[in-house]
């Protein structure tokens, strides 16, 4: 007789209270975001420190300009334009800007753009994390390749014309920091800790739970890490279901729950509100219900079978069409997407480790011609009320087997349909 973790919720009427509850928290730090958006563009200027995290150039009626990306010291993310030709890359800025209506409130909530005049220009003191993307850039002749190694470790901007090469292999998801990383960074750091833990905790401390006690160090250097590479909305969804995940299952409670996942989106959006309207948030969460979905219909299948076909190429035509609702590019390479992601699980730490031995471009030559493999690519986006009852059917799918089945019938055809 199998017995059953107890959930998370024990009736749904406890549920329905605490996301009733979670719900009007969210509207409350929505009502205090809007008059913070009222105030900011009731005035015709402002004077603000930025920082630039990133710069490439544009061009537009023959005339070639910059378009930065600048954090300002209160954490507001914003684009602007400049004629300048001195290189801005990660330089400290005084600027005026000119607020206007055309910024709706969500854009204000997400990203936006500010016409601004550069007042000053101050050269950033290096940190830690300039000098380690100094050494992994050092390792690599080509821009490109310093360029995505920087972005896998630290979440640095890619260059433009990497990201559209990334984009046409459909492997975006490897590039952009998320729970895919912190996964595999929890199992590496985590295995090692317990590794090394578990001989002495045997022979000094039976008495002691190596999962507590390697967990609150694992947690605290995830934690750590997330903090260090400035909060991607992706992965501090993902850090948050790490640590309250590991917390449920020392508390012998169901994981793996709808119920769960829930609870900390609507959590996370409580408390940082401009997670409602981010692109790559929506994404994780929908990538993350996609498993959830597709490991509760094969509970009775081998761990190995789930872990390596199942989810990876399940995951690969279920998020097809979510992903075709706002990113068009498609090309025959991206049905490598479910083997580059599986090859992705050792990569991850074996480049980690050849970077700390200087030694980061022993793949350099196998990376370039993955990239170069897409020759061009075509544009196909769904229309919104399409996905939007795809979404509906996804939802419902999660009591009622037959849907699920009927869910990837409609995926796998499209898939087939796109790419035929």
């Amino acid at each position: 007789m199998r017995i059953e973790k107890p959930k998370l919720f024990l009736e749904t009427r406890h549920f329905l209270v605490a996301m009733a509850l979670l719900i009007l928290l969210i509207m409350l730090r929505l009502s205090w975001s809007y008059q913070s958006y009222t105030n900011f563009i009731s005035k015709p200027f402002y004077y603000l420190n930025v920082e630039v995290i990133s710069s490439y150039k544009k061009s537009r009626d023959g005339r070639e300009y910059k378009v930065l990306k600048l954090r300002s010291d209160d954490g507001m993310t914003f684009f602007s334009s400049t004629n300048r030709k001195e290189d801005l890359q990660n330089k400290l800025l005084r600027v005026q800007i000119y607020p206007n209506e055309n910024i709706s409130f969500i854009d204000y909530l997400g990203y936006f753009y500010l016409k601004s005049r550069i007042k000053s220009i101050e050269d950033v003191e290096t940190t830690t994390k300039d000098i380690l993307l100094s050494k992994v850039s050092s390792q690599h002749k080509e821009e490109s390749l310093a360029s995505f190694y920087n972005a896998i470790f630290f979440a640095t901007p890619l260059q433009k014309e990497l990201r559209e090469k990334i984009s046409s292999l459909g492997v975006s998801h490897l590039v952009a920091l998320s729970g895919f990383h912190l996964s595999i960074l929890w199992g590496l750091i985590y295995g090692v800790l317990t590794f090394l833990y578990r001989p002495f905790q045997r022979r000094y401390f039976p008495y002691r739970y190596v999962l507590f006690d390697m967990g609150v160090v694992a947690i605290v250097l995830l934690g750590t890490y997330v903090w260090f590479v400035d909060f991607p909305p992706s992965l501090v969804r993902s850090y948050a279901m790490v640590l309250v995940g590991w917390v449920v299952i020392l508390l012998g409670i169901e994981l793996l729950s709808f119920t769960f996942l829930t609870t900390i989106g609507l959590t996370l959006i409580a408390l940082f509100p401009a997670l409602l309207v981010s692109l790559s948030f929506q994404l994780s969460i929908a990538g993350v219900f996609y498993i959830f979905l597709l490991l509760q219909y094969s509970k009775e299948v081998n761990n190995w079978i789930v872990s390596f076909i199942f989810i990876p190429f399940g995951i690969f035509v279920l998020m097809l069409p979510v992903v075709h609702a706002v990113f068009g590019v498609t090309t025959s390479f991206q049905l490598l997407s479910p083997l580059l992601s599986i090859l992705f699980i050792p990569f991850y730490p074996l480049v980690m480790l050849l970077h700390i031995f200087g030694i980061g471009d022993t793949l350099d030559s196998v990376l370039i011609w993955i990239f170069n493999l897409p020759k061009g690519s075509v544009e196909y986006l769904l229309p919104l009320w399409v996905v939007a009852g795809y979404i509906a059917l996804s939802i419902f799918s999660i009591w009622s087997r037959k849907l699920f089945f009927i869910l990837i019938f409609i995926a796998f055809t499209y898939a087939v349909w796109l790419f035929y």
